[in-house]
């Protein structure tokens, strides 16, 4: 198949490292433009991250002599070459919000990792094993817009990766209540230990406006469709606490839960052992297999062990018990810079070149 021409925005920082090292070897999407901020814009992509490349394998060849060019300045020749473009901007979020549109409005359709857009009520924010269908709301914004192919599409934050997937399946049994803990790795961050050696033997129990996307976020993931905009979910409320823990990556969730009709534990792990979703159908190239795995150990699953399971984009689970106060609490663990922030947005990509939203210019 002809390979659909990719450009990666704001290219520089640790998430738009990690867009580029997923674009190697990539079997759909062709690295083709990269772009971060006016000041590393003219030089090459390999001298603009020398010492601050934070992933764990090397520059891809394909990226390590690409020019950079300026995200904000040169948006007409980025669009131009390109099928699509990630965003992975550091800029304040209505400069993002604006960013991204011009980008959509010159017919250019963003998949972005950034917050900007999350709660436009006609932008889609997605996992695409979760709600995929809320893509459809792509054509309403396509009208507000102005635009043929230009459009926005979100995911969502990294923390509410680790839990969301996993109380997903469990939803037709009514989930009412929600207690959430989440123990964050610093990549989230955008730090290492190197530049935040501060974290080292230390936990910090804030972590700034995550706590409020924890508790609304996934009411918007699993809310629907309706007059061309997407509604939150009803029924379900969710109180979360969010700490920052010396952990490089991976997200961990301790949750509590309470339904309406109370299912059996059994219940609960045949059906995270049988959810399936749209992107497991399309067998999209970066979909992991079995999207939860569901580990019987008592002290699992651990970030180390655990997080690159099925290359990063896969959700583990465990620990699974009756609670006191709550119905159940279980424990579950998402890799937060793959299946929580650039894999998921490849993925997310995947699913709308599926489904005919993005096509070649």
């Amino acid at each position: 198949m002809e390979k659909y021409k990719v450009g990666v925005i704001g290219a520089t920082g640790m998430v738009g490292q990690r867009f580029i090292t997923l674009m190697e070897n990539h079997p759909w999407f062709q690295l083709t433009v990269a772009a971060a901020s006016p000041r590393s814009a003219g030089k090459r992509y390999e001298d603009a991250v020398a010492g601050r490349w934070a992933m764990d394998t090397p520059i891809p060849e394909e990226a390590r002599s690409l020019v950079l060019l300026s995200a904000q300045d040169d948006v007409e020749k980025i669009t131009s070459q390109v099928d699509f473009v990630f965003s992975a901007v550091d800029m304040k979020k209505d400069e993002i919000k604006a960013l991204e549109e011009e980008y959509a409005k010159h017919e250019c359709p963003v998949v972005s990792n950034n917050s900007a857009h999350r709660w436009t009520p006609d932008v889609p924010m997605v996992i695409p094993e979760v709600n995929p269908d809320h893509i459809e709301v792509i054509k309403d914004q396509r009208k507000r817009l102005g635009t043929k192919r230009g459009f926005i599409a979100v995911k969502s934050n990294c923390s509410i990766q680790s839990y969301v997937p996993a109380l997903s399946p469990l939803r037709r049994f009514g989930v009412e209540k929600v207690l959430v803990c989440t123990y964050q790795a610093i990549s989230g961050a955008g730090k290492t230990f190197a530049t935040w050696p501060e974290m080292v033997d230390n936990l910090i129990p804030y972590i700034g406006g995550e706590e409020e996307k924890s508790e609304q976020e996934p009411l918007k993931v699993w809310g629907r469709v309706e007059n061309g905009a997407i509604v939150n979910a009803e029924g379900t409320s969710i109180t979360a606490q969010c700490l920052r823990v010396p952990v490089s990556n991976g997200h961990t969730a301790a949750a509590f839960v309470t339904f309406k009709n109370k299912p059996t534990m059994e219940q609960m792990k045949q059906a995270w052992k049988d959810f399936r979703g749209r992107a497991q159908e399309l067998d999209l190239p970066t979909a992991p297999k079995q999207f939860l795995h569901y580990f019987e150990e008592p002290d699992r699953p651990q970030a180390r062990l655990d997080r690159d399971l099925e290359g990063g984009m896969a959700v583990s689970i465990g620990r699974l018990r009756p609670d006191t106060q709550y119905d159940y609490k279980f424990v579950s663990l998402s890799h937060n810079t793959l299946r929580g922030a650039a894999g998921g947005g490849v993925e997310l990509a995947e699913l709308l070149c599926a489904e005919g939203y993005i096509d070649h210019q």
